[in-house]
């Protein structure tokens, strides 16, 4: 009776390890597949020559298209205001549509109605138009904050030409 129990451990355990080997098998495989997907999406980047003052006076390194897009948002987002505006405007929106509303990324606000612009936010906010930027920002502001946003946006163009 004994050597029956014995061998039944001896073979559950038998089984135990072929199993655990089987599972330490598949994660070695998976491992590899990660290793080769991750040698397949490394880039060589090609290091700058280093330049002798001499020359670097005389080479004038041309911008890309990219970099030139790029360069030209850093300069709209470092503008300062025309007016004053909100710290919760500049906070939540002045990266996207621009410190005075004028549209960088995000579309153009300057010269909406305060009930165009409320409507919007309502509708960004409930997931009715899809924008996942915009449902984050606003999932935290109550009906008075989407309110008094909407009123401080719409009054932008009057504090515009009253600026200029």
């Amino acid at each position: 009776m004994i050597r029956h129990i014995i061998a039944l451990i001896a073979a559950a355990l038998t089984v135990w390890a072929i199993l655990f080997m089987a599972r330490l098998d598949s994660e070695v495989h998976r491992l590899q597949m990660i290793k080769e997907i991750i040698e397949k999406s490394k880039q060589e980047v090609p290091m700058a020559k280093k330049v002798q003052p001499q020359q670097q006076k005389a080479q004038k390194p041309k911008e890309s298209e990219e970099e030139k897009k790029l360069k030209v948002l850093k300069e709209k987002a470092g503008r300062m205001s025309a007016f004053e505006v909100s710290p919760e405007y500049r906070r939540n929106c002045a990266s996207c549509h621009g410190i005075n509303g004028e549209g960088t990324i995000g579309p153009k606000l300057i010269g909406k109605s305060k009930d165009e612009l409320l409507q919007a936010l309502k509708d960004f906010k409930s997931g009715k138009r899809k924008n996942y930027v915009m449902y984050g920002l606003l999932q935290q502001m109550d009906e008075e904050k989407l309110e008094s946003l909407a009123d401080e946006i719409s009054q932008f163009a009057q504090k515009l030409q009253n600026a200029q």
